[in-house]
């Protein structure tokens, strides 16, 4: 008996014990931006037995390529960088004050565990807050980046320098991985890291099914997109590529206090999410649509307006204009310690990368009428 078009088809996961080790070592791994090299040596570990061969740019962009002899350049990208704060001024009392390293949300940091980053290794500390026994008035005082402040345990500016911590040094929160109800991932940097391991992903896949690509892959993870999509700016003009996918997350819209009427209607569990915006070039967004529909994989609709504020866009304005597409993931709490991804979410954005790479030919043209 054939079965239901309207029946839910049952979910395949892709991501395997082995790939999901490395992802829960790699998300607890800090990689703050402008010092993500450690987490790109580990990602570069993960991916070498997929690949031919793989570099590092001068600002640590990690890339690996398949087939890197043809002419025609496919790049799959993500970012590797995670928000982060600097140490910025250092009381005469041994306390610290801060400034962000990309969107930090002062409201989320009050009793948040950190790690500052020294020469000397890393130094434990906590942003304090006043008790709430200590707080009177109507109107309390909110967490702002001009009061919120981190104790190491020290009592003397001296002290604090001691431990090898000064002005400039980057601060990482310590949360770490975790599966919720064995349907989400949760952690840090999921926004992008889980970008990244996807793209490793489709790289394991294509080589364990034995995929002959007929043009180059490049498995792009680009640092610095935190601050202003700078590595993708950066690795586009040395790539030079056709075109260009790329992966990043975007807002789960069912939780409390987000408005769907301007923020649009996404959630995770209902798979990846396409875009619609100037930077997202229309035929190659079809490809990917079609490809989702040709291989039942659940996908949403998202509307970016003037940009995507990913690093689609530093892709698609490069070298006179690259064809360039965006294929996000639902995400929660974005920007905060406990950023919750859905599993089969994962499975299905790999799937749709994966897929849709199938279904590229050799100097494939997605100008307007070709």
């Amino acid at each position: 008996m054939s079965k239901k078009k309207d029946e839910k088809q049952k979910h395949v996961p892709v991501v395997n014990k082995k790939s999901l080790q490395f992802f829960e070592k790699y998300i607890n791994n800090p990689s703050p931006t402008g010092f993500e090299y450690p987490g790109q040596k580990l990602w570069l570990d993960y991916l070498k037995p997929y690949i031919d061969e793989s570099f590092i740019d001068n600002y640590g962009t990690a890339v690996g390529v398949i087939n890197p002899k043809a002419d025609y350049r496919v790049v799959i990208e993500a970012h590797a960088d995670e928000i982060s704060w600097f140490v910025n001024y250092i009381t005469p009392e041994g306390l610290i004050y801060v400034i962000r390293n990309g969107g930090s949300d002062h409201q989320i940091a009050p009793s948040k565990r950190v790690n500052i980053h020294t020469d000397k290794g890393m130094v434990k500390a906590v942003f304090g807050w006043p008790a709430i026994h200590t707080r009177s008035g109507e109107k309390e005082e909110a967490p702002a980046l001009k009061n919120i402040f981190l104790d190491c345990g020290c009592t003397s500016k001296e002290e604090v320098e001691n431990l090898g911590i000064h002005v400039g040094c980057v601060i990482t929160y310590e949360d770490e991985f975790m599966v919720l109800n064995d349907r989400y991932y949760v952690g840090r940097a999921l926004d992008n890291r889980a970008g990244g391991f996807m793209i490793a992903e489709v790289a394991r896949l294509l080589h364990e099914n034995k995929k002959k690509l007929p043009f180059a892959l490049y498995i792009v993870n680009s640092v610095q997109e935190e601050i202003g999509l700078r590595g993708a700016e950066m690795i586009a003009e040395r790539i030079e590529p056709h075109v260009a996918i790329v992966t990043d997350v975007t807002h789960d819209t069912t939780t409390p206090m987000i408005n769907k009427i301007t923020q649009g209607d996404l959630a995770c569990g209902r798979g990846p999410v396409v875009s619609y915006a100037p930077a997202v070039q229309t035929n190659l967004n079809k490809l990917l649509i079609e490809t989702a529909q040709k291989n039942d994989i659940p996908f949403q609709r998202q509307a970016s307006s003037r940009s995507t504020g990913t690093d689609t866009d530093a892709f698609a304005y490069s070298n006179g204009g690259v064809p360039s597409a965006l294929i996000s993931l639902p995400l929660r709490y974005m920007h905060t310690t406990v950023e919750m991804i859905h599993k089969e979410d994962v499975d299905n954005v790999i799937n749709l990368i994966y897929q849709t790479l199938l279904n590229i030919k050799k100097d494939h043209d997605f100008r307007y009428g070709q």
